[in-house]
């Protein structure tokens, strides 16, 4: 049965029928299409001769009324800095309402009482809907690195007549209804450039090159097509190369979505993406971001309003940097979370800078506050981090290395690697590792302090995350800026040979590529007990590093590969300096 038809046995079992033309009027069809669903529904028997409804048709009605709601609300909100610093999007207000909060109130109007919400990024922040709402929790640990096609296919099995949205959309009036015929896709009357889909004259949408019309994002699937939906996005979500892809791709069969399109008026509903779009859409919205936006402000001397172009840059796990624009110029502001000004010292991070302040080493910060962390820097447009793969990029990158370690600057504070490990040990509050070994490896690793000790360089400012992506080519400029070093929140005195560590198992080289980093930084004159000693050094930075990540792990955030390589580093170089350290023995007997 078509969309026409079921939208008159709607519309007749919501208002007491008058006449075959107001009909048309309400299900926006032309009379003719009114009389032919009106017979339609008469000879299936699911209306009488006085047009209302016979038990068939109640019961058809009641096989596709709504039972459920799914929301999803785990991704970052990449361009909604430096509002969601601190507040995931979804729980941004608009008119004084969280967005999210207004999705959940219009659907209890609508009588759907059942509602998933799939969280991710800041998911304890969501934590409070479930005694003011109801709602249920589920939590997507692969928000970081997948998109949400991946977060419905945690919850795929409970979708059956059931409203899938996402957290970010504002509906001037209520989308939701108590009855509902048929599956839909909802779609605005506008076009946009950057979409691919559009309402064709039969109310299907089809796949086009550009300027399909602007798609909402919600959606209504009744058991008959949620069948073939759940089957495919378990599919889907099973392929790698669907990891970065909408949900909506299982909605789409050859060149077509298997649902209607439901149209709307561009005016009823705002898809809150990006800072300036919702200070436009809610003035009084200034005060959410009043202090770093004041900040800026005050630093570069200009009006919040001039502050423009507001786009993330990187997603940290701890930081949050965005770049924006003011008056054509554009720079970088870090907003550094919570967490992470517990685990960094920020007055050190102050010293650090005017230590290497006019040193060529890095453009150095236009603002750095070590109470809160923040930090403006120009943006380097064109710029791009080392690749730890590319021979020429890791060679220019060991030599500024080398150049800054010739230095041999000082900072008032130490860093000791033992105590880190014992350090990020204690954060994880009386858990156990998930390693099973773990005791021993940790015996093993410090046992390595002797030798370390016994052959160590004398202390000096050293990076300590000396990692690739901290080393950022310039293009726009010759000498020493052409290479900077950056993000310097970590450094201190210690060991110069610990930045070749750090560089090898964040760049999760093996032990060939490894030796190969060595003998770029020394030149080829790299001699065994030094060799050995940076096999230490990656062993005991393994080790720090899984701690840490086993840390991030009890707060909800996973690492995959690159936690169980650190810990294998941890081991398995311990064995080789373990060996070396043996024969050096022997030899010098």
């Amino acid at each position: 049965m078509n969309k026409q038809t079921l939208d008159v046995l709607l519309s007749l079992n919501n208002k007491k029928f008058v006449n075959q033309r107001v009909l048309a009027e309400e299900c926006d069809i032309s009379l003719g299409s009114v009389n032919q669903a009106v017979k339609k529904l008469n000879s299936e028997g699911l209306i009488n001769d006085k047009m209302a409804l016979t038990q068939k048709g109640r019961a058809l009605l009641n096989s596709n009324r709504p039972r459920n709601a799914i929301i999803l609300a785990a991704g970052f909100g990449m361009r909604m800095v430096p509002i969601n610093m601190y507040t995931p999007k979804p729980l941004l207000k608009v008119n004084g309402e969280c967005l999210i909060e207004r999705l959940i109130r219009q659907l209890h109007e609508a009588g759907v009482f059942d509602v998933t919400v799939v969280v991710g990024f800041m998911k304890d922040s969501f934590e409070y809907l479930m005694d003011e709402y109801g709602v249920k929790l589920v939590y997507n640990r692969d928000y970081m690195h997948k998109h949400n096609l991946s977060s419905l296919s945690l919850v795929i099995d409970e979708v059956s007549n059931t409203y899938i949205m996402p957290a970010d959309i504002w509906c001037r009036n209520n989308p939701f209804n108590s009855e509902e015929m048929y599956s839909w896709y909802m779609v605005a009357d506008v076009t946009y450039a950057s979409s691919n889909v559009r309402v064709n004259r039969k109310m299907e949408l089809v796949k086009v090159p550009q300027g399909g019309n602007a798609l909402v994002g919600i959606c209504y699937l009744t058991e008959e097509k949620a069948i073939v939906f759940r089957e495919k996005t378990r599919t889907l979500s099973g392929i790698k190369s669907y990891d970065d892809k909408f949900w909506e791709e299982a909605l789409f069969e050859n060149d077509r979505m298997t649902v209607n399109a439901r149209v709307i008026s561009f005016s009823d509903y705002v898809e809150i993406n990006s800072y300036e779009q919702l200070r436009e859409f809610d003035a009084d919205l200034n005060r959410i971001t009043e202090d770093a936006l004041t900040v800026i402000s005050e630093v570069l001397r200009c009006s919040i309003s001039d502050i423009r172009d507001i786009e993330m840059l990187k997603k940290g796990v701890t930081n949050r940097s965005f770049v924006f624009t003011v008056n054509g110029s554009k720079y970088i502001m870090r907003i550094p979370g919570e967490e992470a000004n517990q685990l960094i010292d920020r007055k050190n991070e102050k010293l650090v800078y005017s230590v290497i302040n006019g040193k060529g080493i890095c453009d150095d910060p236009i603002y750095l506050n070590p109470e809160n962390g923040y930090r403006i820097t120009r943006y380097i447009e064109n710029a791009h981090c080392c690749d730890k793969d590319n021979a020429e990029d890791v060679r220019r990158c060991m030599e500024k290395l080398r150049k800054f370690h010739d230095m041999k600057l000082e900072a008032p504070h130490i860093i000791d690697m033992f105590q880190q490990i014992e350090f990020y040990e204690s954060l994880w509050n009386g858990s156990e590792s998930i390693y099973r070994d773990y005791a021993d490896t940790k015996r093993h690793i410090f046992e390595l302090k002797e030798f370390i000790d016994e052959h160590k360089n004398p202390y000096q400012l050293i990076h300590m995350d000396n990692v690739h992506d901290n080393f950022l080519f310039d293009p726009n400029t010759d000498g020493d800026l052409s290479l900077q070093m950056i993000d310097w929140e970590m450094s201190g005195m210690q060991d110069k040979d610990v930045d070749i560590a750090e560089f090898a198992i964040d760049a999760l080289y093996d032990k060939q590529q490894t030796d190969e980093l060595i003998d770029i930084y020394y030149e080829g004159k790299c001699d065994e007990v030094t060799r050995t000693k940076i096999y230490c050094y990656m062993s005991v930075c393994g080790l720090i590093l899984s701690n840490w990540c086993e840390y991030k792990r009890n707060s909800g955030v996973e690492f995959g590969e690159y936690s169980f390589r650190q810990y294998r580093y941890a081991k398995e170089y311990y064995r080789y300096a373990a060996e070396m350290i043996k024969r050096l023995f022997n030899e010098f007997k």
